[in-house]
């Protein structure tokens, strides 16, 4: 089943039904003239075809469309036509200024027509004084008045409303596509980030094991087979990790955390391959199950890979301690190695700037550098939930 919209009428389709409109009205009331007074032949209905002409000119020019409109009445009533009162004429010309905002001259009009016509109905010679002006007559002319100014208003009003909510719509629009952009780019480093520190860790495995292996075949085969099944390990992680970025990827959940993301249960994992590549590793897990959210047992896990990456890559450590704690609602994770640290300079490797990035977009912060006593520590201080 389909449907469709009707499109709206042309503009000046609907100026020219005006403009035939008022023509009528006009033409309707002069050959009604029950009174005889006047001349209602063809010059008289010419002028309604007049006040029924300037109509289209609403648009282009509603002010001298309401000029003329008056001086049209004014020179109607000069000529001694049938009388159609001084307003009625020009109801049309009044609400189509009024519609095209110029409210001020609609209303200035209409109230000088009404001054007009009252001052002739008072002051004509030819008029009876007792019938001059009535109640009537004047309540019609302001009635009319006031009607087509505020129709005009009206529907100016409420096309500006409309124009101002479609802008609204639009602008709504773009700021979700802005918002959604900005989620997707975030999303993208967040996998980023993820894949570094896993990739990375992994390859840092691989390569210590491989070289272990190089030097240990033919000397030690026993050595040799152990560190070729630690890269098989390694390399199956990485695998393993890998598919699970995939899996994210073709079923995108925007804000969520990686399928493959461990918390802070699987660090005994973690520091399997740095046990077996001969550094001492001591893991003090205070952190009670459930403590943390979803989002920071992950991103802990994450520093947590990517400080041990390092170690393997750089520090040249025997001994490395992780520890792990929460208190009043903040996680600190500390990871101090007695390797050979930087010297003066502090870390400002990729992996670093990712672990910082990481900790800064969950709230906390980072710090890593040389530990006073020698080595190298990365200290990472988040809020244990999100919503804390």
């Amino acid at each position: 089943m389909t449907s469709s919209v009707t499109a709206p009428p042309s503009p000046w389709v609907t100026d020219v039904v005006l403009a035939l409109a008022s023509t009528l009205v006009v033409a309707v009331v002069i050959a009604a003239d029950p009174s005889g007074q006047g001349d209602a032949g063809a010059a008289a209905y010419l002028f309604a075809v007049g006040f029924g002409a300037l109509v289209l000119l609403r648009r282009v020019a509603p002010r001298t469309m309401l000029v003329l409109t008056f001086l049209g009445v004014c020179a109607y009533y000069a000529l001694g036509f049938a009388p159609i009162g001084m307003v009625l004429p020009a109801v049309t010309a009044l609400y189509a200024a009024a519609e095209r905002g110029r409210t001020g001259w609609a209303a200035g009009t209409g109230v000088v027509l009404v001054a007009v016509a009252t001052w002739f109905r008072v002051t004509g010679d030819d008029v009876d004084p007792s019938a001059a002006l009535t109640a009537y007559d004047l309540v019609t002319n302001v009635a009319l008045t006031a009607a087509a100014v505020a129709l005009g208003v009206a529907v100016r009003l409420a096309r500006e409303a409309r124009e101002r909510a479609a802008l609204v719509r639009e602008l709504t629009a773009e700021q979700e596509a802005h918002a959604a952009q900005e989620r997707l780019q975030a999303e993208r480093l967040r996998i980023a980030r993820d894949l570094h520190d896993t990739v990375g860790h992994h390859l840092s495995v691989v390569a210590l094991h491989a070289g272990v292996a190089d030097e240990a075949v033919g000397r030690d085969d026993v050595a040799a087979r152990d560190a070729l099944a630690r890269v098989r390990e390694a390399a199956s992680g990485t695998l393993d990790e890998l598919r699970a970025t995939v899996k994210v990827l073709r079923e995108p959940a925007p804000g969520a955390a990686p399928r493959g993301a461990l918390g802070l249960a699987g660090l005994d994992g973690l520091v399997a391959p740095v046990r077996a590549a001969g550094v001492d590793v001591e893991v003090v897990d205070a952190v009670a199950p459930g403590a943390l959210g979803d989002a920071i047992d992950a991103a802990a896990y994450r520093i947590a890979q990517e400080a041990l990456t390092n170690v393997l890559r750089h520090a040249d450590a025997r001994h490395v301690r992780v520890e792990a704690d929460v208190d009043d609602g903040r996680l600190r994770l500390a990871v101090t190695d007695d390797g050979r640290g930087t010297g003066a300079s502090p870390g400002t490797g990729a992996g670093l700037a990712g672990m910082r990035e990481r900790a800064g977009l969950l709230g906390g912060r980072l710090t890593a550098g040389d530990a006073p006593g020698g080595g190298f520590a990365v200290v990472a201080d988040l809020p244990a939930r999100l919503d804390a």
